[in-house]
């Protein structure tokens, strides 16, 4: 499966995230089969202003296997560990909106913080959506439940997988594309799930790869949450009320 990064021609903040996606390809050349590119790729400056990333060509063809793909995610996501914990040697973004990848050793305190809290303080500051802040704090500080007997070792995500972001080459392989990568827990990959068009087959083979956990089935929303949230601070309101259900339900759930 490859991983490819988009051109960008903008500031010198887009130069810090394509270094940043820079390293993305590298450690994803790691894992056999190959994730990433083979041929030498760089970022830099244009002298007329903005940035550029070279990167190896692909010639895409039609759409391939969901159970290949969903095969190489998982040998992705188990080849791609951590030592540092939870995040990313740079931030980047997650479309336009900034992705805080400061390291940190749990990953509750992690996702709470720099995912949820993050987007919830954007709604919060940009639209003064105080009812939505206030309900996602409280789900953020008593989701730990959620997360018991589970043992998340940080693996490298896409961070963006949904349909737009998944390709196929002329010999039918993965491609996956724009890459809004750190480290984190591999279920939280699936967050885009709901425009992604994964089918049972994609599913079985990642899990044949990497077992689910228990406790999947009442994380899964709790990873959408994210996106939606994302898409509300992108997007506009339209986004509001299926990140509200979703926090409402946790919160009944939670008794919280």
């Amino acid at each position: 499966m490859l991983l490819l990064s988009s051109l960008k021609q903008t500031g010198v903040l887009d130069l810090r995230c394509l270094k940043g996606r820079l390293l993305v390809l590298r450690l994803c050349m790691k894992p056999k089969p190959s994730v990433s590119p083979s041929h030498t790729k760089q970022v830099g400056a244009l002298p007329t202003g903005g940035s550029y990333i070279i990167m190896e060509f692909i010639d895409f063809g039609s759409r391939g296997s969901q159970a290949e793909l969903g095969r190489k995610l998982a040998e992705m996501h188990k080849a791609g560990k951590s030592s540092k914990g939870f995040g990313f040697e740079v931030d980047n973004t997650i479309g336009s909106t900034p992705q805080i990848n400061t390291w940190s050793s749990d990953w509750i305190e992690f996702y709470g913080e720099k995912r949820l809290g993050y987007q919830l303080k954007l709604l919060r500051d940009q639209y003064g959506d105080t009812a939505i802040y206030q309900k996602g704090y409280t789900l953020i500080q008593n989701m730990a439940s959620l997360f018991e007997n589970v043992v998340i070792e940080p693996c490298l995500l896409h961070g963006d997988l949904w349909s737009g972001n998944i390709a196929y080459d002329k010999n039918s392989e993965p491609v996956i594309l724009d890459p809004a990568c750190y480290y984190g827990h591999n279920e939280a990959e699936f967050g885009m799930s709901w425009c992604a068009g994964f089918g049972e087959s994609f599913y079985n083979a990642y899990f044949k790869v990497m077992p689910k956990e228990e406790g999947f089935e009442k994380r899964r929303d709790l990873y959408l949450l994210y996106h939606y949230l994302n898409h509300y601070n992108l997007f506009g309101s339209g986004y509001r009320s299926s990140a509200m259900s979703i926090i409402d339900g946790y919160l009944r759930m939670l008794k919280a």
